[in-house]
């Protein structure tokens, strides 16, 4: 199921660069396609799809999603998307990005709108050095709930709103446009391209090079079910077998939950490895549960409660929650070792890569070690009048914290990036205002997420309405 990801470029497909003879009369020579780029055009349109629309094209099993030129007039499928097409084709669109003449969006195929390459370049200038808040969305699965259709209005794309996208980088888009006139969306990634030290920070810059490295999506299970039992590669089996610079650990913070909802995290203080293997194998051959209780702990899902998922940790959102996942950008490699006995929509039976998985297992945080670890008790950073900052998660071997604004109503927050990005998330009240030094303003509503480049440099949060506001914020920290 899982596959390393290409590290092609599109030049790689070709036997040779592609070089079309131009015409004898001095015509005009139209050069269609991924790779037409190579041609070296006088002039160069990049038409884009947002990456949704193509997810969604496969999952209802529309086709072509673009040209499967290895088994031409077949569908698409998910593995190819994730692992091949898209990061060899934006590794290509991040290198001529600052050579295009007009960006084209094809959302509406019908009428399609578009950027000039000038205003292109100028607009993500302009947006790498303020807050900027990329477009959500939700996928559905079969565990999902209906929490934010209920909460916020999405509509469910079948039937729940499981996956909540609200900053995942290679897949996040900004609107740009006037707010009732035609608007374009451009990948969030361009902004990391042509600006990485403004984004990012040298220093975040220097390490992940332009991967903008966390990532913030909402797992809904309010009227759903429990997430499979998985965990996430360790650093260096990502690297070897994957293909990622660094790896996918992961945190839980409890947005929202029912009575009685729980989190399942880490082993228990007698986990067996060897009985856990041969019980999963079991339970794969003749459909017999797993005794997760057995292996793994269990925990309340307490609302504002943050749980630490360090690469290697067994866990899992139980039903009845909405968390807040504030992880690290690599989002695709999910080692499922137990999925409840459940189906997908068609019959069958999900993909259990359990030998990836006991093969990442991290078998010496056990017990309370668990506990005094993962589950950690918010420490105040710095507080003034009517506000304070507390760290709410932070392990050496993970390269971000996770910290948590307490802003009581007319307090005002001053922060400042101090040449590393933030990441805001309204978890608790009405909203926000995020303010900058130059001037910009910009409103943040509960449970929506926002990004302050490192350019920015000072700023100050102040909370809206009569309640207290509480904001969910992610840091890269000193290594």
């Amino acid at each position: 199921f899982f596959t390393p990801l290409s590290q092609a470029r599109v030049a790689d497909l070709f036997d040779s660069p592609p070089r079309p003879r131009k015409p004898a009369d001095g015509g005009v020579l139209l050069v269609l396609g991924p790779g037409a780029a190579l041609c070296e055009p006088d002039v160069l349109w990049y038409a884009d799809l947002p990456k949704r629309h193509a997810e969604a094209a496969v999952a209802k099993g529309e086709l072509p999603v673009g040209a499967n030129l290895g088994r031409p007039g077949e569908p698409g499928d998910l593995v190819r998307l994730f692992y091949t097409d898209w990061p060899v084709l934006d590794r290509h669109r991040d290198a001529v990005v600052g050579r295009v003449d007009r960006w084209i969006d094809l959302q509406d195929p019908a009428a399609p709108a578009s950027l000039d390459g000038t205003a292109l370049r100028a607009t993500l200038e302009h947006l790498a050095r303020g807050p900027v808040r990329t477009r959500p969305y939700f996928n559905s699965t079969p565990w999902g709930g209906r929490w934010a259709a209920s909460e916020l209005g999405f509509t469910p794309q079948a039937g729940n709103t499981a996956l909540g996208y609200e900053l995942i980088a290679p897949e996040a888009g900004v609107l740009v446009g006037a707010k009732d006139g035609a608007q374009v969306e451009v990948p969030f990634q361009l902004l990391c391209v042509e600006h990485p030290e403004a984004m990012l920070g040298a220093e975040v810059h220097r390490r992940f090079g332009t991967s903008f490295p966390i990532r913030f999506d909402y797992l809904d299970t309010m009227g759903g079910g429990n997430l499979s039992l998985h965990l996430h590669p360790r650093e260096q089996y990502m690297r070897e077998v994957f293909g990622w610079p660094y790896t996918q650990h992961e945190t839980y913070y409890v947005t929202a939950s029912e009575e009685g909802a729980q989190v399942l995290l880490g082993l228990t203080e007698d986990a067996d490895p060897d009985v856990m293997r041969r019980q999963v194998e079991e339970s794969i051959a003749d459909g017999t549960p797993f005794p997760v209780q057995d292996h793994i702990q269990t925990h309340p899902a307490t609302e504002g409660q943050l749980f630490m998922i360090p690469a290697g940790t067994p866990h899992a959102s139980g039903a009845g929650n909405l968390v807040l996942e504030v992880s690290a950008t690599p989002y695709l490699y999910s080692l499922r070792l137990y999925d409840w006995l459940r189906k997908d929509a068609a019959g069958a039976s999900r993909p259990l890569p359990y030998e990836h998985g006991f093969a990442n297992l991290d078998t010496a945080r056990r017990g309370e070690d668990v506990v005094k670890d993962l589950i950690q008790q918010p420490r105040t950073l710095r507080s003034g009048e009517g506000w304070r900052e507390e760290v709410v998660g932070a392990l050496p071997e993970m390269f971000y914290a996770v910290h948590r604004l307490v802003v009581t109503p007319r307090a005002a927050v001053p922060d400042d990036t101090a040449g590393r990005f933030h990441i805001l998330n309204v978890a608790a009240g009405q909203g926000a205002v995020v303010e900058t030094q130059d001037g910009r303003t910009h409103f943040l509503a509960f449970a929506e997420t926002l990004t302050v480049p490192a350019a920015v440099g000072p700023y100050r949060v102040r909370p809206v309405g009569d309640d207290e506001v509480r904001i969910v914020k992610a840091l890269v920290v000193e290594p």
